[in-house]
This record gives C-alpha cells, structure tokens and sequence, in this order.
C-alpha cells in the first residue's frame, strides 16, 4: 500500500496521541527561580528565525555560561559576538520578530526552550555587562518571552551526545578548507587555509 503525506492534524493524532494535560501545562509565559537556572548556566544555545521570503534559519550561540543574561523574567539579552558577517539572525529578526531559543548545558539530558519576540538592540548601557575580555559587544538582541518550558532528554539519551565514547575526532571529517573549496572556491589552497584559521583562532581574533 502506498503512504500518503499526513496533512491533518486529527490523521496526526491519530497516530501519535495527544499531550497528556500535565506536559501542557509546563509550558509558562515567563521565568521562576528554578526554571531560569537552565539559562543562568548554559554556555550554548541554538536561535531559529524566519526570513522576509518564508526561509528559515538556525544558528548557534556560546560563550561562557551565563552569557544569555535574564534582564527579567519576561526578558533576556543575547550578546551578539563577532561572526561572519552574514548575519542570518539579525537580518531576519528586521523583518519577522519571531525568534526561538534550545538552551543545552553540557552533561545535562534536558533542555530548555523558549520562544518569543526578538529586538536588535546596539544601547551600550544595556549591552556593557556583556563584555569579555575587554570586549563589549555592539549589538544584542532582546528577547522578550512568550513560552518557556523544559524538553524531555529523549532526544539526547536515545543520541548520546554527552557520552565520550560515541565523539566523533573531528579529524574523520572533511576539512573547513576542503568543505570551502568544494562549493566556493576551487583554487583554494586547502592546508594554507587552514594553517591561517588555525592561528587567528589560536590568537582568539575575532571572538570577542
């Protein structure tokens, strides 16, 4: 029998079921004194937003733990570091403000999600405390929250991601220099590539 796509939520929940009452409930329109400890200890994250044309977009964002500061408990500030220029985040926040954050903190099965508003704010005041090492960042992005709630480790028992005996050496996979080459730049001289990436990240230019 041929399958066919699922296009109706009721075919969907069919399937799978529905939420039991108590997991619906979890999801909070703020922070609380146990929940915001997710993000005050957190050194990583992931950012979703959508573009102008319908396209999406999922970036990360890490520093030490913390760095995500709780300005309240409807709002947070996102220091935004130096990166490639490209700026997927804050392009799309300019014309869609709908922005989604998964907060993993290292060892920790659980995750911490919110979802909610974002603004591109550049106000040094605000933005000073974010500094590091000696570096404040120019722009930051204000979130104000609409849902916060915790995920169930599911995900990341059934993958394993804390355990060392399933990392990967990263020298199994193909090089920065070569993944470049390959789509951008054929004429790339792949080892003085990454001779150079090597050196500017062990001097840390551009991190802060």
């Amino acid at each position: 029998m041929a399958s066919r796509p699922i296009a109706a939520e009721a075919d969907l929940r069919e399937i799978l079921g529905s939420p039991a009452a108590l997991v619906v409930s979890k999801i909070a329109t703020g922070l609380n004194d146990l929940t915001r400890q997710f993000i005050e200890r957190s050194p990583f994250l992931c950012v979703a937003t959508a573009r102008e044309d319908g396209g999406l977009d999922v970036s990360p964002r890490g520093d030490p733990a913390g760095f995500v500061r709780i300005i309240d408990e409807r709002t947070l500030l996102i220091p935004d570091r130096p990166g490639n220029r490209i700026a997927d985040t804050l392009t799309n926040l300019l014309s869609d403000d709908r922005i989604a954050l998964l907060f993993l903190i290292p060892g920790v099965n659980d995750t911490f999600r919110v979802n909610g508003r974002g603004t591109i704010v550049d106000d040094p005041e605000l933005l000073a405390a974010s500094e590091v090492e000696g570096k404040v960042p120019k722009l930051g992005i204000l979130v104000s929250i609409e849902e916060a709630y915790t995920q169930c480790p599911k995900a990341l028992l059934r993958s394993e991601l804390w355990n060392p005996e399933r990392h990967i050496d990263r020298s199994e996979l193909p090089k920065a220099g070569e993944l470049l080459k390959s789509v951008a730049e054929p004429e790339l001289d792949v080892d003085e590539y990454e001779r150079e990436r090597a050196g500017r990240y062990d001097r840390r230019e551009g991190f802060y």
